[in-house]
């Protein structure tokens, strides 16, 4: 979104109900791809259920692509891109898409930059012209750059400098890390962006903002014919970047001693983070992994729900889940603990079904109810035209197949309690670990 955030906390809230799943049927997720001659690759999902068409272009670049002294040029470049065109006059962007009945939006990650609109289906037309715009003729002046350089500021001071536990995922991050650029989250630093010069943005533009290192996807009621037509009108022209895209090479290296440190802010209850190394997403132990965290935080009934808030009561809710990323990931664990409860003892009763995970095998009950909890997820995903768009183009640029789409799931149902239990025994390992308590300051100001 326009303000990116990661809902740290909320990430892990339980999956709906095996129940649920009972009254969803699986499809199959129709597409046709293709490149056109400048690397721009496009994907077109027709449905005609609903006169909607959602238009999405995912550009490769994330806050990993950044240079270490100009972090947050990504996420900076998010704001940046809607503030008109050769074409397109300072507000005019969103404009057209709400009087045209819409809504736009756009999120950045570490790992991409995503943009769309959500249409009536007569208005796919508007919807090209006005990406095509902000890949060819973004207007990318100091005017702009000056209006989102605030904005940005102020973003950064509702969701991490005045936020509960605002620290948490830059504190994280940077303690997990030490090479990989992963180490800085999107929003990036302020004194990067303030020094930057208006070449620094022309260049990362010219670099990033290209047609071979975009997918466009659409989804919704359209003709595919037709769309493609379209999408040869605005978008063949446009001519290729042609320089080398920057892609990170280096390799994190494996820790050989437990991380820990305590920080201290105005937060009132005490929170224990645990980070631990894991696959990046789409490699075979990833969904193990994945799995793994969903048994233990997904849902009421899941161990560190049952053992850490319910049964010793030393937390008001604790849970774990997987920050998959591009490159090798994280594993998040976090508890919030009790008034008056020691965190160690929270980290102790954490740490206890972590070794249970790693001596025992899952039920066959546990597997089941997991089991339908990921097929849910699966269908629900695929739901919406916007929640299709975007997933062709995560799995095309991530894993260079957009019908993972139909099949990843296959690969998480494939797994057994064995590979859960190996995945425990190799990934959760303490002495590769970061640990961190967030503690109340009491010399802090409210």
């Amino acid at each position: 979104m326009r303000f990116t955030s990661f809902l740290f906390l909320s990430a892990a809230a339980a999956l709906a109900s095996s129940a649920a799943w009972g009254q969803t049927e699986a499809r199959q997720i129709e597409f046709t791809e293709f490149d056109l001659d400048n690397g721009l690759h496009v994907i077109l999902h027709e449905d005609h259920s609903t006169p909607l068409v959602a238009v999405t272009v995912l550009y490769h670049v994330g806050s990993k692509n950044e240079r270490t002294d100009r972090t947050g040029m990504a996420h900076f470049f998010e704001h940046l891109l809607f503030e008109g065109s050769e074409n397109l006059a300072r507000g005019e962007f969103d404009s057209y898409v709400e009087n045209a009945g819409g809504i736009l939006n756009a999120n950045t990650t570490q790992d991409r930059t995503f943009y769309y609109e959500l249409l009536p289906s007569n208005q796919l037309e508007l919807g090209l012209w006005l990406e095509s715009e902000r890949m060819l003729h973004a207007k990318i002046e100091q005017i702009g750059i000056d209006t989102q350089n605030e904005v940005v500021k102020e973003e950064k001071r509702q969701r991490y400098d005045n936020q509960p536990y605002g620290q948490l995922l830059p504190t994280t991050m940077a303690m997990a890390y030490t090479e990989h650029p992963y180490q800085w989250t999107p929003i990036g630093s302020m004194a990067h962006l303030d020094a930057a010069d208006h070449a620094d943005f022309m260049e990362f533009y010219e670099i990033f903002y290209v047609p071979e290192n975009a997918t466009l996807s659409i989804a919704g009621d359209l003709d595919v014919a037709e769309t493609r037509a379209l999408i040869e009108k605005y978008f063949e022209d446009i001519p290729r970047g042609g320089r080398d895209i920057p892609r990170p090479t280096v390799i994190e290296p494996a820790r050989t001693a437990e991380v820990r440190d305590t920080i201290y802010g105005k937060d009132r209850l005490p929170l224990v983070v645990q980070a631990y190394p894991i696959p990046a997403q789409g490699m075979p132990d990833y969904y193990a992994v994945d799995m793994l965290n969903q048994v233990l935080s997904g849902g009421e009934s899941a161990r560190l729900n049952q053992r850490v808030v319910e049964n010793d009561q030393l937390a008001l809710f604790c849970g774990a889940f997987s920050f998959g990323l591009e490159d090798p990931g994280l594993t998040l664990g976090f508890a919030m603990c009790n008034m008056g409860v020691d965190p160690s003892q929270v980290e102790a009763a954490m740490n206890d079904e972590v070794e249970r995970m790693k001596n025992e095998l899952i039920s066959e009950r546990e597997l089941q109810k997991l089991k339908n909890q990921i097929e849910y997820g699966f269908v629900t995903g695929n739901q919406s035209m916007a929640g299709i768009a975007e997933s062709l183009a995560n799995y095309h640029t991530y894993f260079g197949d957009a019908n993972l789409i139909n099949t990843e799931i296959e690969r998480y149902l494939a797994i057994t309690p064995e590979d859960i239990r190996a995945a425990a025994q190799k990934y959760y390992v303490p002495e590769q670990r970061v640990t961190l308590y967030f503690l109340h300051d009491p010399n802090s100001q409210p």
